[in-house]
């Protein structure tokens, strides 16, 4: 019989071959009860398959060879959340004070943890809860002297390329298996488009559809079945039609990617000889690679936060020094735009004296991004001193998040001359003239952009939030997200406000959202006036097909006219248009 599931998009493309099950291990572990003169040795058992799953990992990135760099780094990601002491340390105070076997310890601790993370605003950042269960997961499987081995194998008698995973979750160490036995692509029933199954699949370049919720139980093995990741589409069983379109569908998606990588060393410049500018968004040092290879002619956004995944504490300068340097060391003199932390009080996962201070019902409107920042001065200062100091070794460029008043930029303004005084006195070089710019993400900040053009070198756009804001949507709330529209007429003219207003000071604005990497829209923000877009590595070379495509001179008069239109759904069909 054949039906259809939908997920979420994960990574783009089709694939098509038959179905491989992956197992879906437990965490459901018995509780038991232990004698006193019990719990010292339970301690050391638990202490020995800590250290045995760190030295499985280790040894699983010195044998990756050439695998991709998204899966060493979100190894280092695993071996930082087993580091954290609310995994190697609190487990063992359960097992004193409870007198419980080390297996009930650790999972319920985990489940603590994630019920912490679910709180959390940001999207990236809850979903590595995901990862705190994998690791988990991996350190029960040790204490139960069941060794969490790859279970993403071939068949006997079985090309990879002609299977699709099917699984409840992938851990890093699963999709490591990819790069020896070539799975046409995976599926799963949890993750979102953030989750780190996302993001490998971006990064290999192959079809991916996540949080299906229940497909590892309603799809049988070999059963063969579609993988739309653009759509977000699965379907089992398809009939022969189907099944046809689909084929052909999947071949000029292939021939396509084929043409577009002939681009990568050309410039992007539009019919009429416009020089835009294309970089990459990256989450992590390790993301430079891909990005290189993308095309990107730099860093338009380095996201901060990964640093605190999988610790409780602040990291120190020292620490943030060294993974900016290895960013700006492996872009090779290209800039890269560093943002400070886009944090809030809702990322909180341990006690009420840390730095997350008290949750809040609402943290998306709390004191989160730079709001956190200038009320915790001295993390503040830690952050732009590492900054700074990694500044002598490339262009780098400062970038300040989710910024809505005046005093806000002055008082960034003072906490960097704060910081260049103190490394000055230090005698500790740095970049004396380096740009600090400001993300336009709030409404406010966009109706009163020539508040912020008088005190920032450069602007760059963060559409997803500013959508969110404008709208009054929760972008991960599914109940809603029929109503999140980036093309909504509000929407449009808060764009176009901040691009002309920024252009007639000749102050630069790039754009870092979702909207930067859709080619659909490509043609309507270069007729807006966009120079600079920022986009994941992999979406680069599609938006600088369209640039290439595209003459400027002609788009604008289009664009003035679709300004005007005062419904999304006549803003559609004019950009369908547009791209015809």
């Amino acid at each position: 019989m054949s039906f259809t599931l939908h997920g979420l998009a994960a990574s783009n493309g089709i694939a098509i071959g038959q179905a491989h099950l992956i197992s879906q291990a437990t965490l459901e572990v018995s509780h038991l009860v232990i004698s006193p003169r019990m719990v010292d040795k339970e301690v050391a058992r638990f202490e020995a398959a800590l250290e045995q799953v760190r030295s499985e990992f280790a040894a699983m990135k010195s044998e990756m060879g050439k695998s991709p760099t998204d899966i060493a780094a979100f190894i280092d990601l695993h071996l930082m959340i087993l580091a954290d002491p609310e995994l190697s340390e609190v487990p063992q105070q359960i097992i004193r004070e409870r007198r419980c076997n080390a297996e009930w310890a650790i999972v319920q601790q985990m489940e603590f943890l994630v019920a912490q993370f679910d709180q959390i605003d940001d999207t990236y950042l809850r979903e590595r809860s995901y990862d705190v269960r994998q690791v988990v997961e991996r350190v029960v499987r040790e204490l139960a002297g069941r060794p969490n081995n790859s279970s993403v194998k071939i068949p006997k008698g079985t090309k990879g390329e002609n299977l699709i995973v099917v699984a409840h979750d992938l851990s890093p160490s699963d999709v490591m298996a990819f790069k020896d036995q070539h799975f046409a692509s995976f599926v799963t029933d949890v993750g979102g488009t953030t989750s780190h199954t996302a993001i490998l699949a971006r990064g290999m370049g192959i079809p991916a559809v996540l949080g299906l919720h229940n497909a590892r139980q309603l799809i049988r093995d070999k059963e063969t079945i579609i993988v739309d990741g653009t759509r977000g589409v699965l379907i089992v069983n398809p009939d022969v039609r189907v099944l046809e379109e689909y084929e052909l569908k999947k071949s000029q998606i292939e021939i396509d990617r084929s043409k577009l990588k002939l681009l990568k060393s050309t410039r992007a410049t539009t019919l009429d000889r416009v020089k835009i500018d294309l970089l990459a968004n990256i989450e992590e040092p390790s993301d430079v690679a891909a990005a290189l290879e993308s095309g990107a002619e730099g860093v338009g956004l380095f996201r901060t936060e990964f640093i605190f995944l999988g610790r409780g504490d602040m990291p120190s300068e020292d620490e943030q020094f060294e993974a900016y340097r290895k960013a700006v060391k492996a872009m090779q003199g290209k800039p890269i735009t560093i943002r400070t932390f886009d944090l809030g009080n809702d990322k909180h996962l341990h006690s009420e004296d840390t730095i997350w201070g008290r949750k809040r019902d609402n943290p998306a409107l709390g004191l989160r991004s730079i709001r956190l920042s200038l009320a915790e001065p001295d993390s503040f200062q830690a952050q732009l001193r590492a900054i700074l100091r990694v500044s002598k070794l490339g262009k780098v460029k400062i970038l300040i998040p989710m910024l809505s008043h005046a005093h806000q930029i002055d008082q960034t303004l003072a906490a960097l001359e704060q910081a260049k005084s103190s490394l000055r006195g230090g005698k500790i070089a740095f970049d004396e003239s380096i740009e600090i710019g400001g993300m336009i993400e709030v409404p406010a900040a966009a109706l009163a952009v020539g508040l912020f053009l008088r005190r920032m070198h450069f602007l760059s756009i963060g559409t997803n939030d500013l959508i969110q804001y404008t709208l009054a949507i929760d972008r991960s709330d599914e109940q809603v997200s029929n109503l999140y529209e980036p093309l909504h007429p509000a929407v449009l003219m808060l764009l176009a406000h901040v691009i002309s207003t920024a252009e007639k000071v000749n102050v630069p604005v790039s754009m870092c959202g979702e909207m930067a990497g859709d080619p659909k829209l490509t043609r309507l923000l270069l007729g807006m006036g966009l120079r600079e877009f920022s986009m994941h590595p992999s979406q680069i070379p599609a938006i600088k097909q369209k640039v290439k495509q595209s003459d400027i001179s002609e788009l604008i008069p289009i664009v003035r006219r679709i300004m005007r239109l005062e419904e999304s759904s006549k803003i559609q069909e004019q950009i369908e248009r547009l791209n015809n």
